[in-house]
């Protein structure tokens, strides 16, 4: 829609350009014209002053004849103005809202007129209505506690209930309601940024710090000082359709004799809080002392009691231990007798169980033996035909390849001797047609030091023959002189 309002006024403005250009063009062409007749007619005059032998009067005006001028073209010229007036109208009555934006009409009867017009393409009323655009995004307002930074931002000093200026650097994110734009737009003064919400802020913040000390807004109470100051803004914001999503206290700056008086007491609360400390850590070391003590007395006596108990339990297990050892030892003696015979036993049934293993294996070695000796002579038969088979194939394929080579020597030979047949064919025909073929041959297989040199057999077209000719008819008279 934007590019659709642009071209509407292109269109426009290139439709009264082409208004104002007919008319200085015709405004160019009637000037042009009267300019060109006026000598026309002054020189008419002088000529028939010459044909009737008149003095013409030069201070007597010319005599004007009555022509037609050329006339402007108004009503073309004023169909232009009208449709570049219909076009610049219809890009007047659309409006863009952008985005993170709002906007509210403004008519030049009525005034603000309700309602608003969010983010997106709109259309009012040309040369009656306007539109005043509102930032609806978040905002921050933002106070220095102290002068000299970097930031150059409104310094907010309050004074608390001991009469001592404290800065603080605050900051507020707030936005305008967008669904009240009608009512800022009436009712609260431009720009809203500097006009409300700066002094709001930082006269709600003058009016808390009062009841605070500086102890308290420093440490104790600082955030219930900050939302205190919270909701005063907000209802007060509020009533004025400002939204506010948030207060930020981030940082309370102290005078310089109390911080330095604050940090002294600090130092003095600390070594206060040391030897409190070290007291006790002292008195509990006491305590630990005294308690280490009684527990080594209580160890003592406990393990004093252990030995005696242990003493007196040992000496009834020796007692009781001698009314049990005559029958333990008859016992293991029986033991021992016992074991004896059985490891006796064993030892027989071991020396008849290596006997039959013996026995046993000699069997399986004899049968073992006999299996491989029947294997190897199945294994040489078994290679003695499998020999025999293979030189049989051989021996076929040796004849096979014999056979093939002797077929193809006589293909061969039939195929030479076919060639050498049509080449001496080919070359009786050619020695037919061309007998001098026998006598280059014969030049051409002489020494490599005789030159040959051919050359027609009837001498025509031959500059060499008629030289000779000529040499040899200059020789003739001399030879007959002698």
């Amino acid at each position: 829609m934007l590019f659709l309002r642009f071209l509407l006024f292109v269109i426009s403005v290139s439709f009264v350009v082409v208004a104002a250009g007919l008319v200085l063009y015709d405004v160019f062409l009637a000037f042009e014209l009267e300019r060109l007749l006026r000598p026309g007619e002054s020189a008419s005059q002088r000529d028939e002053a010459r044909q009737t032998g008149e003095t013409p009067d030069l201070a007597a005006p010319p005599v004007r004849i009555a022509r037609t001028r050329r006339v402007v073209r108004w009503a073309a010229v004023a169909k232009l103005v009208a449709v570049a007036a219909l076009l610049s109208l219809a890009a007047l009555s659309i409006l863009v809202v952008p985005d993170g934006a709002a906007a509210v009409r403004i008519s030049q009867i009525s005034g603000v007129r309700p309602g608003t017009l969010y983010a997106g393409t709109h259309f009012i009323l040309p040369l009656i209505d306007r539109a005043q655009l509102y930032d609806v995004r978040d905002k921050v307002f933002s106070t220095s506690a102290a002068e000299g930074t970097r930031e150059k931002l409104e310094v907010l000093n309050v004074e608390t209930r001991e009469g001592l200026e404290v800065g603080l650097a605050v900051t507020v994110r707030y936005r305008i309601d967008p669904r009240r734009l009608d009512y800022v737009q009436a009712n609260l003064p431009q720009p809203i940024d500097q006009e409300i919400v700066a002094p709001v802020v930082t006269s709600v913040f003058r009016e808390v710090a009062p009841n605070y000390v500086v102890r308290d807004i420093f440490a104790i109470k600082r955030e219930e000082f900050r939302q205190r100051a919270t909701q005063i803004i907000t209802a007060r914001l509020g009533s004025d359709a400002i939204e506010v999503k948030e207060v930020l206290l981030r940082k309370i700056q102290l005078p310089e004799e109390y911080a330095a008086g604050l940090q002294g007491l600090l130092l003095k609360e600390q070594e206060d809080d040391r030897v409190t400390v070290d007291q006790s850590i002292e008195q509990k070391k006491v305590k630990i002392a005294e308690s280490q003590a009684e527990a080594q007395k209580v160890r003592q006596i406990k393990h004093a009691e252990g030995d005696a108990q242990t003493r007196v339990l040992m000496a009834k297990a020796e007692s009781d231990s001698m009314q049990y050892t005559l029958p333990l030892k008859q016992k293991l003696i029986e033991q021992s007798r016992l074991e004896a015979e059985a490891r006796k036993e064993t030892t027989i049934q071991d020396a008849e169980a290596q006997a039959q293993a013996k026995v046993i294996n000699s069997k399986a070695e004899d049968e073992s033996s006999k299996l491989r000796s029947e294997t190897q002579n199945v294994l040489t038969v078994k290679n003695a035909e499998a020999t025999a088979q293979a030189k049989v194939i051989d021996g076929k394929a040796e004849l096979e390849r014999r056979n093939l080579m002797a077929d193809a020597e006589a293909n061969n030979i039939r195929v030479t001797a076919q060639a050498e047949g049509e080449q001496l064919q080919l070359e009786a025909a050619a020695l037919k047609t061309n007998p001098l073929l026998v006598q280059y041959t014969v030049a051409e297989r002489l020494s490599d030091r005789v030159q040959i040199m051919m050359v027609p057999n009837d001498g025509k077209f031959f500059f060499t023959n008629d030289v000779m000719k000529s040499a040899s008819a200059a020789m003739d008279p001399a030879v007959k002189g002698k």
